[in-house]
């Protein structure tokens, strides 16, 4: 029996995941980017946009098919999960919210992700 068994019946509140922050870092780019191979990394990230949302609803947080950055989705997991699941984070001041980012440590995005209570 596998986990979506076992909890089947049980209600888990919806998720929402908020593009908050496309954050740029040139001077790491300028000094580690090969600007000729790579001239689209020049900027911030080109597949997510600031106010983007996407809802998750159901017992097992699954990718939505318009989330555009599979590592992004991997990235956040550990925090969507705490939130989805009924955790509280301390040093955020909203209950059933918290933020994380994508790994690109030159040019990260941060997600809001906070659980909807209906």
């Amino acid at each position: 029996m596998g986990i979506a068994d076992r909890l089947k019946g049980d209600v888990v509140p919806k998720v929402r995941i908020t593009v908050v922050k496309r954050v740029v870092h040139m001077d790491l780019l300028d000094e580690h980017l090969r600007r000729d191979d790579f001239p689209q990394g020049y900027g911030p990230c080109e597949i997510m946009r600031e106010g983007q949302t996407f809802v998750i609803d159901g017992v097992l947080p699954k990718k939505p098919d318009d989330f555009p950055c599979g590592d992004a989705w991997c990235d956040i997991q550990r925090n969507l999960a705490s939130v989805m699941y009924g955790g509280n984070l301390p040093w955020v001041k909203q209950r059933g919210t918290a933020f994380a980012s994508c790994c690109d440590g030159m040019r990260p995005v941060s997600f809001k992700i906070e659980r909807i209570d209906d």
